[in-house]
């Protein structure tokens, strides 16, 4: 007993050693798997640590940034003066409409009656798609009715948003459009266009579709009618059939410029406009059994940027506090908070509601869509567009812009997924931060003028269905490759 008490006693320093290298190697493995490992109050806490980009440190480093950024305020560089190499936008123009033929159409196999529902994008898709569905089927297309959305809650007629005397006579030569559905065909459905059989077709449905399905319906009973319409038809279709797409979306609809406001507006502010979120989705996020990860969602590029993060960004890019900018939304959440450091960093920021008057504004006040399509006004003639998350709005713009500005979007397109990195560094140095979104414009420049992909819609990538290389083009593109071939 003597000699087994002395050997414990002799070893004791290693048995109360021992616990605390468990501890020190559960640490170890615990950090190389992502896990903090603190001792509180004599016991250990384990904690999952979150994944790089997936929480909100902005704030913080803004807080490290903003002296630099003031030191390089009013500097004579701006990059708003040189923001896109004009090399890359300059060899493309819009091919325009080659059926300029007088001769009358075809008769018609009867009249299509559509209901573009959604906000006022989702309505321009389903518009310009049943142009290019009537043409395919020789069918008169009557002004599209727009459906009142639970969530937009606007009861705008298509005459309200678009110019839809223009609209009609930019198609005359290809699709015949009328203003409403002739009294003796709607007598025939007891003047009632509800009467009207309503051919439920699948999203993204096929030429061949509408050929062997609804036309011998349309010929049958002389009018039918589609609704829901929005995707109704698939983005691979034939280049007769594109070219109405394009007639329609680019040169046919024709927001009411004439609107004081927008014409006003445009004049007043040419310079950068980017988009916030413009309203919450009723009932998006409360689905039952819908799990919702911020931090994941941000990881993986998916949540749109903050103001703060916006004016980081630009101010990495270049532009300084002399440059004007034109916030496009509805309403923000808790705006004279979150849009504070922005309009610090970029004190001439504008929107609507500085930029117009009450009078201007008051034929677009509670219509969500004239409001939309005033934003868009302002949007398509600026000098630079960003666009901080996805959805129909950012997507027709940067289609718009490279219709408009000889293939090129001259729109800053974020890679979220690095921001959010980048953002979750709060010590992070200006030159290192600079660097990254000098970078990022400089893809996006590169990016500006994208050929369409074959799953991809030609209403953000005109290119090559609805635009066609210059000459000048041509001819270098030619050269180069000779040149290629040389070396």
């Amino acid at each position: 007993m003597f000699v087994l008490v002395s050997l414990v006693f002799k070893r004791r320093g290693v048995l109360l050693f021992a616990p605390l290298l468990y501890i020190s190697g559960m640490m170890l493995y615990m950090g190389s798997l992502n896990f903090d490992v603190d001792l509180k109050n004599g016991g250990v806490v384990v904690r999952k640590r979150p994944p790089p980009g997936s929480v909100y440190r902005s704030p913080q480093v803004f807080k490290n940034l903003w002296p630099h950024m003031e030191a390089k305020s009013n500097r004579s560089y701006n990059a708003l003066m040189r923001a896109w190499d004009p090399k890359l936008h300059k060899g493309w123009k819009p091919c325009g409409n080659n059926n300029i033929s007088e001769a009358e159409l075809p008769k018609s196999n009867g009249f299509l009656i559509i209901e573009a529902n959604g906000g006022l994008n989702q309505q321009r898709l389903s518009i310009c798609d049943a142009v290019a569905v009537a043409g395919l089927l020789n069918a008169t297309l009557v002004i599209p009715i727009f459906h009142l959305n639970s969530v937009w809650q606007d009861s705008s007629k298509f005459g309200d948003i678009f110019d839809q005397d223009f609209f009609i006579h930019a198609l005359k030569n290809d699709v015949d459009v009328v203003p409403e559905l002739p009294g003796d065909v709607l007598e025939q459905f007891d003047n009632n266009i509800s009467s009207i059989a309503n051919l439920r077709v699948k999203a993204w449905s096929s030429p061949t579709y509408y050929l062997q399905k609804v036309l011998p319906k349309l010929v049958q009973m002389r009018a039918v009618r589609i609704a829901p319409f929005s995707n109704r038809l698939a983005q691979a279709v034939p280049p007769d059939i594109q070219r109405l797409r394009c007639l329609a979306n680019f040169e046919a609809l024709r927001i009411w410029l004439h609107f004081h406001a927008a014409s006003m507006m445009v004049e007043r502010k040419r310079n950068m406009k980017w988009i916030l979120p413009e309203r919450a989705w009723r009932g998006k996020f409360r689905r039952r059994g819908r799990v919702i990860r911020p931090g994941a969602n941000r990881v993986d590029g998916k949540c749109p940027l903050t103001p703060l993060e916006v004016g980081m960004m630009l101010r990495g890019m270049g532009f300084d506090n002399n440059t004007s900018v034109y916030v496009a939304a509805g309403n923000i959440y808790k705006e004279d908070k979150f849009m504070a450091p922005l309009k610090q960093m970029f004190p001439r920021l504008e929107t609507k509601d500085t930029l117009a008057t009450a009078e201007e504004l008051a034929p677009f006040k509670g219509y969500s869509s004239r409001l939309a399509a005033l934003d868009y006004t302002v949007c398509l003639h600026s000098e630079v567009f960003v666009t901080t998350q996805g959805g129909n709005f950012p997507h027709f713009l940067m289609g718009h812009r490279r219709y408009l500005y000889g293939g090129h979007a001259k729109t800053i397109k974020p890679d979220k997924r690095k921001l959010a990195l980048l953002f979750d560094k709060p010590n992070i140095r200006w030159e290192v931060f600079r660097q990254q979104m000098q970078d990022m414009h400089r893809r996006s420049d590169l990016k500006g003028s994208e050929l369409r992909k074959p799953s991809a819609s030609l209403y953000t990538f005109p290119m090559p269905d609805c635009m066609c290389k210059t000459p000048k083009a041509r001819h270098e593109h030619n050269n180069n490759n000779t040149m290629k071939l040389r070396l």
